[in-house]
C-alpha cells in the first residue's frame, strides 16, 4: 500500500465541507441558512422562540398535550404533540411504532442567550440623563456590550394580570438604546485595569433619554419624561415594571460573514443554532420506528435552573404524560423510558480562532467548516461539571453518522486548565440515559455577535435528523 492510501486508510480526513461539497449541497447549505438568518432575526429570547417553534410545529400538524389528555386522544404511532412549558421552554414528540419504555431519541438546546435583563425598578436619572438599571444573565465580558446599539424584548405584567408584549429597536425606524463609554481622553486610569473590571456589572445602565418632562415642579423630569412616554405607549407604570421580564439584546441583524458569503453573524447563536437546526429535523419527521422528542429548554446559560431549566422535571413530566395516553401510568415505565433513551445535547462549541491559538489545542478543537463537533465531555480541568459520554455511545453515534453522510469532528472546550464550560448534558444524564454533547463550532462565543459557518449549520440539521432515525 502506497504511502497516500495509508494516511487515508489510517488518519483522520481533515478536509473541510467545502473541499468536500458538490454544487448541489453548496446550494442546499445556502438556501438552508437563509431560513436560519430569519429565525435569528425574529426569535432573540426565549419567549420569542418558543411562538416560532410552536407556529411551525401547528403548522405541521402537532396538536397541544393539554388537548391529548382533555379530549382522551389516543397516541397511535405518527401522532405529533407538543409541550408548551410556561412559553419559555417546549417539548415537540413524534410518536413511535416502538413502545416508548424502550426508550426514546431526544435531541435537547436551550433558547437561552447571554443579555442583560433590567432589573425590578430599572428608571433612574443622573445628570439630567434617564437610564436603566440592568442586570447582566449568563457569562459575558461585560466590555464588549457597551457603544453598540441595543434593543429591547419581553413582557410586563400589569397589576391586574394583563400582559404587555414590548419589542423596541429592532424595526428601521425604532430608537435604540446605549451604554456609553469612557473616552480615550480620560481612560488612561481604566485602561490599566484588567479585562473584567473595565466595566463593572453596575456600569451597564443604559442610556434611554435626556428631554426634561415640562413641569417645573417635578424632581427628576428626564426619568419622568420616559414614564410618561412608556404610558402613553404601554399604559403602564412604574410599579408595573416589577413584573416584568425585560430583556436587553444587541440590535443587530444576522448577516452574512466573508466576502465568499460563508458564515453568519449574529447574536443568539449560542444556542439558537441548535435550536433551529433540531426544529428542523424533528418537523421533517413521520412515522419513526422511535418515538422521537426535540427539547427546548430555558435558563441553560445560568445552570440550567428553574421551573423551565432542564434541571426541574418538565422533560420528564411530559413523557409520563405521554406514557400515560398510551395506558401506561405507572412510574415504572418512566424511570424506563427516560433510563432507556439516547439524548443528543445539541449545545454549540468553541471553534478554533486563529488569532488566540494558545488558549486552544488544536488536535483537538473543532474547526469552522469542518462539521458538527461530537464532544465526548467538556466541563472544567479535571471534567468538572460534565457528562463524559460512553465509549460505546460516542461509537454509535459516529456509526450513525458516517452511514448517513454526515460531516463530523471532535474537540474539546479548550486546554485542559485554561477554561472549560458546561451544558445540559449533566442533567439529563442522571435519569440513566446515553448522553452526547454535539453542536456547531462558533468563533467569539457569548459576544453580541457570534460567527458560525454556515456549512457545519447545515451539517447539524443533517446529524440530527440522521439520529432521529437511526439511534
Amino acid at each position: 500500500m502506497d504511502n497516500c492510501k495509508l494516511e487515508d486508510e489510517l488518519t483522520i480526513n481533515n478536509k473541510t465541507i467545502w473541499e468536500k461539497a458538490d454544487e448541489k449541497l453548496k446550494g442546499d447549505i445556502y438556501q438552508y441558512c437563509e431560513g436560519y438568518k430569519s429565525f435569528l432575526n425574529s426569535c432573540k429570547t426565549e419567549r420569542e422562540s418558543t411562538k416560532f417553534i410552536l407556529s411551525e410545529a401547528e403548522k405541521k400538524g402537532f396538536i397541544s398535550l393539554d388537548e391529548i389528555m382533555e379530549k382522551h386522544i389516543k397516541l397511535t404511532p405518527g401522532r405529533k404533540v407538543y409541550y408548551n412549558n410556561k412559553d419559555k421552554s417546549v417539548v415537540l414528540a413524534v410518536i413511535g411504532s416502538q413502545p416508548m419504555e424502550k426508550g426514546m431519541n431526544i435531541v435537547a438546546a436551550h433558547i437561552d442567550s447571554p443579555r442583560l435583563d433590567l432589573k425590578p425598578v430599572p428608571v433612574y436619572e443622573e445628570a439630567g440623563l434617564a437610564l436603566f438599571n440592568t442586570h447582566y444573565y449568563g457569562g459575558i465580558k461585560k466590555y464588549q456590550w457597551v457603544t453598540i446599539p441595543l434593543a429591547i424584548h419581553g413582557v410586563i405584567i400589569k397589576n391586574d394580570g394583563q400582559k404587555i408584549n414590548v419589542c423596541i429597536g429592532e424595526n428601521e425606524d425604532d430608537p435604540v438604546l446605549y451604554i456609553s463609554d469612557l473616552l480615550p481622553h480620560l481612560g488612561k486610569d481604566q485602561m490599566e485595569k484588567k479585562a473584567e473590571e473595565v466595566i463593572t456589572g453596575e456600569g451597564l445602565d443604559i442610556l434611554v433619554g435626556s428631554i426634561p418632562y415640562s413641569d417645573k415642579d417635578a424632581k427628576m423630569k428626564a426619568k419622568l419624561n420616559i414614564l410618561n412616554i412608556l404610558k402613553e405607549k404601554y399604559d403602564i407604570t412604574e410599579e408595573d415594571f416589577i413584573s416584568s421580564e425585560l430583556e436587553v439584546v444587541p440590535a443587530f441583524r444576522a448577516r452574512d460573514i466573508g466576502l465568499d458569503r460563508s458564515m453568519i453573524g449574529a447574536y443568539g447563536q449560542d444556542d439558537r443554532v441548535s435550536a433551529y437546526t433540531t426544529l428542523t429535523a424533528v418537523l421533517g419527521l413521520e412515522n419513526p420506528q422511535t418515538t422521537c422528542l426535540a427539547v427546548f429548554a430555558d435558563k441553560e446559560e445560568v445552570g440550567s435552573m428553574g421551573n423551565t431549566g432542564l434541571q426541574s422535571r418538565f422533560m420528564v413530566n411530559t413523557v409520563a404524560e405521554l406514557l400515560a395516553a398510551e395506558g401506561c401510568e405507572e412510574d415504572i415505565y418512566v424511570r424506563r423510558a427516560m433510563a432507556n433513551s439516547r439524548l443528543l445535547s445539541a449545545d454549540v462549541s468553541a471553534g478554533y480562532d486563529p488569532l488566540y491559538p494558545d488558549a486552544y489545542d488544536k488536535t483537538n478543537t473543532p474547526l469552522m467548516g469542518n462539521g458538527i463537533p461530537i464532544t465526548k465531555y467538556t466541563g472544567s480541568k479535571g471534567k468538572g461539571g460534565s457528562n463524559d459520554a460512553s465509549a460505546e455511545f460516542v461509537g454509535k453515534i459516529r456509526s450513525i453518522f458516517n452511514n448517513a453522510g454526515v460531516v463530523w469532528q471532535t474537540g474539546e472546550l479548550g486546554k485542559v486548565d485554561v477554561g472549560g464550560g458546561g451544558t445540559i448534558a449533566q442533567f439529563v444524564s442522571a435519569y440513566g440515559m446515553d448522553v452526547l454533547d454535539c453542536g456547531v463550532p462558533l468563533l467569539s462565543m457569548h459576544s453580541p455577535y457570534e460567527v458560525s459557518s454556515k456549512a457545519d449549520v447545515y451539517m447539524a440539521h443533517k446529524a440530527y435528523s440522521a439520529f432521529y432515525c437511526n439511534a
